[in-house]
């Protein structure tokens, strides 16, 4: 029997969290269209099954990010690499307000830049200044990593990732 992890999906409209969990269930991603409210995918890994409840990014919907995100024991935020520098802007005030956040703060983090396959893409460094993630992050478990539709078997490593992060903390917990 795998583990099941409650995962929350956010991050702003276009930024390509639909494409990269329908890709993940080898759904087609030909007619992806904004996701109104929150839909929820049952993502099977190799080792565990991630139950991403994923978030409408649209400013309307935004707002009620943080209702939803009671019973999750991960974060996955979906930033679009090649947005405007408004666009970026929005996005980082938004992980910062979901990594500061009193039911996420003590969550594992899969940052997904994405998009790095678009010409304005900005590199994983570049996105690591811009979101000032060392010294806001420090003593939290995040992980970032560069992301796109056409490369799925790394955006899988990244999940893996964070797979290996919610065994690490489910272990801490049943410790106490």
């Amino acid at each position: 029997m795998e583990p099941e992890y409650d995962v929350v999906c956010i991050g702003l409209t276009g930024s390509g969290k639909t494409s990269l969990l329908s890709r993940l269930c080898n759904e087609a991603t030909d007619n992806i269209i904004p996701t109104t409210g929150f839909s929820i995918k049952a993502v099977p890994f190799q080792n565990a099954i991630l139950n991403v409840k994923e978030l409408g990014g649209a400013d309307s919907i935004k707002k009620y990010w943080s209702r939803y995100y009671q019973g999750s024991q991960g974060v996955v935020f979906v930033l679009d690499s090649a947005s405007s520098e408004e666009d970026l802007e929005v996005a980082r005030t938004e992980l910062h307000l979901a990594l500061q956040h009193p039911q996420l703060c003590t969550l594992p983090f899969l940052i997904l830049a994405n998009h790095q396959d678009k010409p304005a893409a900005r590199s994983v460094q570049e996105i690591k200044k811009y979101f000032e993630l060392e010294p806001l992050a420090r003593g939290k478990s995040w992980i970032l990593e560069g992301s796109t539709v056409d490369s799925m078997d790394a955006v899988k490593e990244s999940f893996g990732q964070l797979i290996h992060l919610l065994e690490e903390k489910d272990h801490e917990t049943g410790r106490i």
